[in-house]
């Protein structure tokens, strides 16, 4: 136990530093699992307004010192590549003259 006054008053700030980082980590795995349902389920519209949201939510955190910024930047690298390779795969045209399957079928 802290017996100083200074020794009590880190505690103090302490104990509201880690409640306000808790809650803004919480804040983006929210965001990030909206952008994951959104892009899991094909929406890539709605995948790609979630992704603006969460980039700007990292960069909030980021600034804030919660998170290193390289660590924010990292995550939102590969999310939007993710989000660009499912994209690719989702979205694919149809190759071949002879239209799609159901259609020679």
């Amino acid at each position: 136990m802290a017996h100083s006054l200074s020794a009590k008053k880190r505690i103090r700030q302490g104990v509201k530093r880690r409640a306000r980082n808790r809650f803004r980590k919480e804040l983006m795995k929210d965001q990030t699992k909206a952008f994951t349902t959104a892009a899991g389920a094909g929406e890539f519209a709605k995948a790609e307004t979630e992704l603006r949201k969460l980039t700007s939510r990292l960069d909030q955190v980021a600034v804030k010192g919660t998170i290193h910024r390289n660590a924010a930047s990292r995550k939102r690298s590969r999310l939007t590549k993710k989000l660009n390779a499912m994209k690719a795969a989702g979205h694919k045209a149809p190759t071949g003259k002879g239209g799609t399957k159901a259609a020679t079928a």
